[in-house]
């Protein structure tokens, strides 16, 4: 029991940061029917600048609080208007192209911002200054530490906002309104132009915290590390429903809590040889599962069927 609670505890804390990641895949899915595939390396760039903030002022005598809300800060502004040039330079163009035009060109720029971040901070692995000293906890049998619990209830304040801004602000009910038909959305006045501009410009401040708590979870950084965290929020993005809010936000919980007791598991069984250092295995054999059995996703409905 104290194994499986354990593994529950860490699955919980790593689909919580994929939640937040295949929030922006799933927010621009469903306002505009594109699978933005730079999403990830957007979350790579946020990490990489919290890195260089936090680096510049590790020995500034700044206390640690401060030089995280600095880096976090940096990391927004530079996302955001990355993801906003993104929309209106790559995306816009293609708005009324064939489908394969914008999903070529997302793949491009997942590509051009992963060797521009590697001319940028180079190709090698760069470790994350200590400004905190985590402090462990037991609670039933399982550890966490405080950075841990402070990353998972950030996960869930940011969904719990988002869902709340979504539902209940104008320009959430705007950005529902160009989610079921845009020409319409615009007939009745409101400008579709500007609400996909902020949709992007939400998911990449997502993805600039989302790059604070990986960092921050794992200690480093790297140019490429956006790709395969990119590919799981995608994973957990539709397990929950492309297009859905909310089914990000349970797909990415319950991928995380599939892998981490997946590789756990199957890990003791196999005596290691499949266990963690296998730990993707099991991410995309989720994805493959639900595109034959549910493509529509765990709560998604008629609108996964432009995917």
């Amino acid at each position: 029991m104290d194994v499986f609670l354990q593994q529950l505890v860490n699955g919980l804390i790593l689909g919580s940061i994929y939640a937040i990641v295949a929030l922006g895949y799933t927010m621009v899915y469903g306002i505009i029917g594109l699978i933005n595939f730079a999403h990830g390396d957007i979350v790579m760039v946020g990490a990489l600048v919290v890195w260089t903030v936090c680096t510049a002022l590790a020995g500034s005598g700044m206390p640690a609080p401060l030089i995280l809300l600095a880096a976090a800060g940096a990391a927004m502004a530079v996302c955001m208007i990355l993801g906003v040039s993104i929309e209106r330079v790559a995306y816009r163009p293609l708005r009324r192209a064939p489908r394969l035009a914008p999903l070529i060109t997302a793949i491009g720029m997942s590509i051009l911002l992963q060797y521009s971040a590697a001319l940028i901070w180079s190709k090698q692995y760069l470790a994350l200054p200590e400004l905190l000293q985590p402090t462990p906890y037991t609670f039933a049998g399982a550890a966490i530490t405080d950075l841990q619990a402070f990353i998972f209830l950030l996960a869930c304040a940011l969904m719990a906002a988002l869902a709340w801004f979504i539902k209940r602000t104008r320009i959430g009910k705007a950005m529902r309104a160009t989610e079921q038909n845009r020409d319409v959305a615009g007939l009745m006045g409101i400008d579709v132009n500007r609400i996909i501009a902020f949709t992007f410009l939400v998911g990449s401040g997502l993805a600039a915290i989302a790059g604070l708590m990986v960092i921050l979870y794992y200690g480093i950084g790297h140019y490429f590390m956006g790709f395969m965290l990119g590919l799981k929020a995608f994973t957990a993005a539709v397990l929950g429903g492309i297009g859905k809010v909310n089914g990000a936000m349970l797909g990415g919980m319950l991928l995380g809590v599939v892998e981490a007791l997946a590789s756990g598991y199957i890990g003791d069984l196999t005596g290691g040889w499949l266990g963690s250092n296998y730990r993707d295995i099991f991410a995309f054999l989720v994805l493959v599962l639900v595109l034959v059995l549910r493509p529509s996703g765990l709560v998604g409905g008629p609108a996964s069927e432009r995917a």
